[in-house]
């Protein structure tokens, strides 16, 4: 029996409609930037494997970083115990962040950093006694993950719908621009002494079809937070480690959030893991002699040595000038071939952050996530040994920093293609 019927006896896949769902691929191989499956077919990953795979497959100095971790200590419980890869990955971390973030929180995912910070923000409120805050802003457009309280703080969606009266109820608002960046500010101004704090995704909205939008409109809504002590927390769980053209996104902003989730790029797309991280006035509101000030949250693979010996391997890549050179690299590959579609009657738009690029194709309909058009589209680009999987109708590469200029210029030139015959 093949891998695949094997897989459709036991298997149920993330995202996907069972019935009658398009053919999983067998994958027995990566290098680079390249998946092979059982046929030997080769695939580029122009996605990064969901985003996380930001040094390429199998990277062998990642590889050499594991198996030494796995041949000295694999886990250890994190309550009451610690270890040398935890410690030096947040001694490491902490100076490259944004602001002046002081904590390491672990944890599994994006969706559970998340959590953990939704969890310090409320709990802060509480802790401190200073007032009665249980508010929470987002936008409308957000996604921060598929747990109940990320679900809460993104917007509703088809990926929500059969929780909605289950979420807690949360003051969504519109993404800042020069038309209505007054407005936003007079409504968090109105709200203050309600708000316990304002979750973000820095620039990109990555799920919502890669929207884009600008630091200084953001940056004025973390103002008006900071000036009625509302906390601010940056998902950079897509965004981090080299994804928008800087290490982090909110590097473009003059005030700093807060808190700060991180996964996926985290790791290297080695393996799962999570990370919140906290300024000292979160973390001094948990520091007490009562013990109910305590942040009772945890994982049984808190702090995974393994994890975190991945992580480091991959800060050691990410911080190598050469990496950066490969992301601008990128960025510019990107911006040569959006100037030369540019205006193409098939596009609605086409936006660019860093090494995301996204096309939006015209459907004459709004953008939708359940387009017709996408499984045309994913079909189109496999056939053509290329894994791009649109949102909807939103088409985006976002690929491993080392992709080469040739493995790009054949993506182009097959987008290209594909506007002439879809």
């Amino acid at each position: 029996m093949s891998l695949v019927a094997r897989d459709a006896q036991v298997i149920w896949h993330p995202y996907t409609q069972m019935k009658n769902p398009l053919p999983h691929i067998p994958i027995v191989r990566g290098e680079g930037v390249y998946l092979f499956d059982e046929t030997g077919k080769k695939y580029i990953d122009a996605v990064s494997s969901w985003w996380v795979n930001i040094h390429g497959h199998a990277h062998p100095y990642i590889a050499a970083k594991v198996a030494e971790q796995l041949n000295t200590l694999e886990h250890v419980i994190f309550a009451g115990f610690t270890h040398e890869p935890a410690v030096q990955l947040a001694e490491r971390l902490l100076p490259l962040l944004p602001g002046k973030q002081s904590k390491v929180f672990y944890s599994d995912n994006g969706s559970t950093a998340v959590e953990v910070a939704l969890k310090m923000c409320l709990q802060y409120w509480v802790n401190t006694g200073k007032q009665v805050r249980k508010k929470i802003i987002a936008f409308k457009e957000a996604y921060h993950g598929d747990t109940f309280g990320a679900m809460s703080v993104s917007g509703r969606s088809i990926f929500t719908d059969p929780f909605n009266q289950l979420l807690f109820d949360v003051e969504f608002i519109e993404l800042p621009n020069a038309q209505n960046i007054e407005q936003l500010k007079s409504r968090i101004n109105y709200l203050s002494n309600e708000v316990a704090c304002f979750i973000f995704e820095p620039m990109v909205l990555g799920a919502s079809g890669m929207l884009m939008y600008e630091a200084q409109y953001l940056d004025e809504l973390l103002e008006s937070c900071q000036k009625h002590g509302i906390l601010t927390i940056a998902d950079e769980v897509m965004t981090g480690f080299g994804r928008t053209g800087k290490y982090f996104s909110c590097e473009a902003l003059t005030n700093k959030p807060d808190i700060f989730c991180l996964s996926k790029g985290l790791t290297g797309g080695t393996m799962p893991m999570g990370v919140t991280t906290c300024n000292h006035k979160i973390f001094d509101a948990f520091l007490s002699d009562d013990k109910l000030k305590t942040l009772y949250h945890g994982h049984s693979f808190t702090a995974n040595p393994v994890a975190c010996a991945a992580s480091l391997a991959s800060l050691d890549i990410l911080l190598n000038p050469e990496t950066l050179l490969n992301i601008q690299r990128v960025e510019a590959q990107h911006s040569g071939f959006a100037e030369s579609i540019k205006g193409h009657p098939k596009l609605k738009d086409i936006r660019q952050a860093g090494t995301i690029l996204a096309m939006e194709w015209e459907t004459g309909n709004d953008t939708s996530y359940l387009s017709g058009l996408r499984d045309k589209l994913y079909l189109y680009f496999l056939e053509r040994g290329i894994v791009l999987r649109p949102l909807g109708n939103v088409l985006y590469i976002l690929p491993p920093y080392v992709i080469s200029n040739e493995d790009l210029a054949y993506i182009y030139q097959t987008i290209s293609q594909a506007l002439k015959d879809i």
